[in-house]
């Protein structure tokens, strides 16, 4: 049987691995000067050369080698022993099938028997987040203390997930993803020795679906290498289940000309020929993220071809900035979610036509939104913006009204605002809030009636906060608690967050002239204590779970 070629191409000697200059020198100088650590921890992401790392480090501390310094010498027998796979003192342990305590204790019980054929016993835990928490606790003091002839090399893709007592116990060395021109050169070099006959174009498209893992990249060429055949561009494209630079160059093309119709022939024409939707996806955040990097003048850092560098200058010019982002986040979320879409294609459709539908948010100082004006009943509160005031639309001073005595409240109505034309050159004027209820209270009707002015004045200082009240419910009022209800956790959290809260919070008071506090909920699960006066929307969710489908409204208690 055949070896797989990262098995085959796997570095014996430090000098053969790639991008990780920072990682090896400190680990030769470590060995050269007898200064090896009891144990290290590799993190980075996959195929960048963790576990090439550790095993080099084994060997090179058991070579029979007498000078450091040429360590590991690949021609002593314990180094052949470990190039062959049967050396005894390295012992490698993949953490996500030997996950339980009672793994981690047959450790610590077999570690203290000395070595069998070395100098070292080295332990190499791949994918050490995936151990338990009680695995983590049983491995710390062997870890921090082990035996002089043992030595620990933990590798993980998570580092995140390490507990702090680990990492604190660790040296630590970060690898990182490596750079496509790298992959392809290695790529270029392996395949010369192996007389691949591969065309110079393959090596760049494999290096950048390998998105920075090589061994990623070698298993790519490994695929594409199995016939003797002459591996040609479109072979590799038919194979790796991309499209070609011109397909998306025509979907950009349509996106940035707003043809629909074009846009989803070309995205559909694509998936036909058997391009996979996400690796399609992919490309297309990447040739736009290659765009935005000309927009940035950052060409420098862009790999293509000068055809298609060129047709990226050319985009370049024609998207607006926040065009150009509301793309990227668009398509981005297609490689995301596209796998779980019932309709191969939809998250890619969806990211273009909601792109075209979304309306634009000018971000220049040239194209600030003008200042609008509100009123208030209190005078006392100011602005955060300067109110504009053109005299031509400037409201008419109400008479003073008398003293009138007390009468019983009327039912409240819901007044519909007169429809106003804007001008491009004069800000818009909205309708004055005015409280209703006697004794200065604000209520739902004053909430629904100012709604507007409301959202129109946090867009002036930041229009995402407004994006996020678009959809949020008005699901109750008491005379300072305002509920806003959400339809998920996460959109629940974005308002609770950044400045969100505080933003809306001083903006009620500036419209409605006095404090009020914006509670968040979430519609399907109630997570926050509600004030015992709160009155309800008649027509919103809450009231029309408990008058028609029986419900009854439970507090949470708060957290103390």
């Amino acid at each position: 049987m055949a070896k797989a070629l990262y098995r085959k191409w796997r570095p014996k000697d430090w000098d053969e691995v790639v991008a990780q200059e920072h990682v090896i020198q400190t680990l030769r100088n470590a060995v050269v000067h007898d200064r090896v650590a009891h144990a290290y921890l590799f993190a980075g992401p996959r195929g960048t050369g963790k576990t090439t790392s550790a095993r080099l480090l084994a060997k090179a501390l058991n070579c029979l080698e007498p000078d450091l310094e040429k360590r590991p010498c690949n021609k002593c027998e314990h180094c052949l022993a470990l190039n062959q796979g049967r050396f005894m003192d390295l012992i490698e342990i993949d953490a996500a099938s030997n996950t339980s305590v009672d793994d981690v204790r047959d450790l610590r019980e077999k570690i203290n028997f000395s070595p069998s054929q070395g100098k070292f016993k080295v332990y190499i835990i791949d994918e050490v987040h995936m151990l338990s928490t009680a695995a983590f606790n049983a491995l710390l003091k062997t870890l921090e203390e082990p035996p002089p002839h043992a030595i620990f090399i933990l590798a993980t893709t998570e580092i995140h997930k390490i507990p702090a007592t680990v990492l604190s116990r660790c040296q630590q060395h970060e690898f990182r993803r490596i750079p496509v021109n790298v992959i392809v050169d290695h790529l270029k070099a392996k395949s010369k020795e192996e007389n691949f006959q591969v065309e110079d174009p393959v090596f760049v498209e494999i290096a950048r679906q390998a998105t920075g893992s090589l061994r990623d990249a070698i298993s790519l060429l490994d695929q594409l290498t199995s016939s003797d055949e002459k591996i040609t561009l479109k072979m590799a494209q038919q194979v790796l289940g991309t499209a070609t630079d011109t397909r998306v160059i025509e979907i950009v093309d349509a996106l940035i000309e707003k043809d629909t119709s074009r846009g989803l022939t070309q995205i559909n024409k694509a998936l036909d020929s058997g391009t996979d939707p996400r690796q399609l996806a992919r490309q297309i955040v990447s040739y736009l993220r290659n765009v935005l990097l000309f927009k940035m003048n950052n060409e420098g850092q862009v790999e293509v071809a000068e055809d298609v560098r060129a047709n990226i200058h050319e985009h370049a010019g024609k998207m607006s900035m926040p065009d150009l982002l509301k793309a990227i986040e668009s398509f981005n979320q297609a490689t995301i979610e596209e796998h779980a879409n019932w309709h191969p294609g939809l998250g890619l459709e969806l990211a273009f036509t909601t792109f075209l539908i979304q309306p634009e948010v000018p971000i220049t100082p040239a194209h600030q939104p003008e200042p609008v004006a509100v009123k208030t009943q209190n005078p006392a509160v100011k602005s955060r913006q300067p109110v504009k005031q053109p005299a031509s639309q400037s409201a008419p001073a109400k008479a003073p009204q008398s003293k009138q005595p007390a009468q019983t409240p009327k039912k409240k109505t819901v007044e519909e605002k007169p429809k106003q034309e804007v001008q491009d050159s004069e800000p818009a004027e909205i309708e004055p809030v005015t409280i209703t209820q006697p004794g200065g209270d604000i209520t739902l009707n004053d909430i629904h009636r100012a709604w507007d002015a409301i959202k129109a004045k946090v867009r002036q200082h930041n229009p995402r906060t407004e994006g996020i009240l678009n959809s949020a419910k008005i699901a109750g009022m008491s005379e300072k608690t305002l509920v806003l209800g959400f339809a998920s956790e996460m959109v629940k959290g974005f308002m609770e967050k950044e400045g969100n809260l505080n933003l809306t919070n001083d903006i009620l008071q500036e419209v409605l002239g006095k404090p009020i506090i914006v509670k968040c909920i979430v519609s399907t699960n109630q997570s926050s204590a509600l004030p015992d006066d709160l009155e309800f929307d008649k027509d919103g969710m809450v009231s029309t779970a408990t008058r028609d489908l029986g419900g009854k409204i439970s507090k949470a208690e708060e957290a103390e």
